[in-house]
Order: structure tokens, then sequence, then C-alpha cells
């Protein structure tokens, strides 16, 4: 059990992320045991991640300020042995934030990164109908570019869906379960993020120990579906990812 095993860590994660999400971010990193913080000054950043076990660079609400504490924080973490996760949100819905991840990506060296398949496909190059910052829809073998990607950028690649795909680019893994409810609340993907920049604070194997996450987020979500209105589900979530990592 992945949450029950950071709740017992408590890890501090600095979340470089998005305005739509930071409220529900910061208390379900809360609800498994995690300390969050949420600055994006860039004045404070390398400060900040500097006593941080993990960074979450998302770039769902870009802006030059934000733009330029992401590459501060990331490359100070990178110089600490920091474990860095990017959430590249709606990377191929404008050339600017498909130039802003393309930029990331040289030169910050990250753990995971974690997407759903539009985004996957803006950073491989393969062409794809992106919907804003919904995952669109395409032709591709999800698995197979996740796997090139992974090795060209000597990361951990999880790409959201029906049946989730972590993989290093040598072995991977296919995590069923869940529940459609998860698509239609804000944030949820957000939240895996930075729950996945707390996972690389266990040890063992970390792709392995993304799986679980991702296992768990299943679990979430299916615990969270018992309540049928949507307003509820948000809180419902939170509740599931606090029992869950609790043992409950």
């Amino acid at each position: 059990m992945s949450l029950y095993r950071i709740r017992k860590k408590s890890p501090l994660i600095h979340c470089i992320t998005n305005s739509v999400v930071t409220n529900f971010t910061a208390n379900g990193l809360l609800a498994i045991g995690a300390s969050p913080v949420m600055s994006d000054e860039p004045l404070d950043v390398e400060d900040m991640v500097s006593i941080a076990n993990g960074l979450l660079i998302n770039i769902g609400t870009l802006n030059k300020h934000s733009v330029e504490a992401m590459f501060l924080a990331g490359k100070k973490a990178n110089g600490l042995d920091i474990p860095v996760v990017l959430d590249p949100v709606g990377a191929g819905a404008t050339k600017y934030r498909k130039e802003v991840t393309d930029n990331l990506l040289k030169e910050i060296r990250f753990q995971l990164i974690r997407c759903n398949a539009g985004e996957l496909a803006a950073i491989a190059g393969v062409e794809w109908q992106a919907k804003g910052v919904d995952s669109g829809e395409g032709e591709m073998d999800i698995l197979q570019v996740a796997m090139e990607v992974a090795k060209g950028y000597q990361t951990i690649v999880a790409v959201s869906g029906k049946d989730d795909i972590v993989t290093d680019g040598n072995t991977h893994y296919i995590v069923s379960g869940g529940h459609e409810l998860m698509t239609q609340v804000t944030g949820t993907g957000c939240l895996l993020s930075a729950i996945c920049a707390a996972a690389f604070s266990l040890e063992d194997n970390p792709l392995e120990n993304v799986r679980d996450v991702l296992a768990d987020y299943k679990k979430v979500a299916e615990r969270a579906s018992k309540e049928k209105n949507l307003g509820s589900f948000q809180v419902e979530v939170l509740n599931a990812l606090h029992q869950i990592s609790r043992g409950e």
C-alpha cells in the first residue's frame, strides 16, 4: 500500500502547480500525511526546494513568473538530487506550452513525466488532436511511445487513462480500475502527480512505487464513486485518500 507508506514517511512536497488546483492538491497531500508547500515565487523557490523531499512542476496555468520559478527550482533540485516530477498539462494545446515543455525537458532532469495520451503525443511529436488541457484524440501505440519517451529522457513515464501505463523504457506495467468520475473533477490528475512526487521519498524500486501509487489511486476513485453526486465526489476523493493511507 503505497499511500500507507507515504504517510509513514511524511515527505515535504514542493508544488509549483496551476492556480486552478492548488487548494485541492494541498489538501490531497495532507490527506495522505504528506506536507505540501505551494511556492512559485522565483526569489523563494530555490531555498524552499532545498528543504523538500520532492518537487512537482505542473504547467497548467503558465505565466512568465511561474515559468521562471520552474526552471530555478528544477535546476536547484537536480543539484541536490531531489526528485522532480513533470505534469505537462495541455502540452500540445498551444505553441507556448509546447515550447516551455520542450525547454523544461532539455534543461531539467525529471524522475517522472506523468501525463495523459495527448500530452505524451505532444512530447513525442506525434500528431494528435488536442482538446485544450484534456486528452483529446488520435492514433498511436501509447505503450510504445511511452517507452520511447522514457528511454529518450531516461525517466519514468506514467500515462493516465482508462488503463494507466507506467514504464521506464524497459519494463512496463498496466494498471486497471478506477472510475470515470475522476475525469469530471478538476485537479484529480494534478493531485496524482503530486502524490507521485511523494512516492519518490520511498525506498525500493521507483518504477514499482509509481505503479503502486497508480493502483492505490484507482482504488481511491472506486471508493469515492459510491457517492454519485459530482460535487460530493471530490470530497469523497479526499476521504478515500485519508482512509486508504491509514490502512482502512
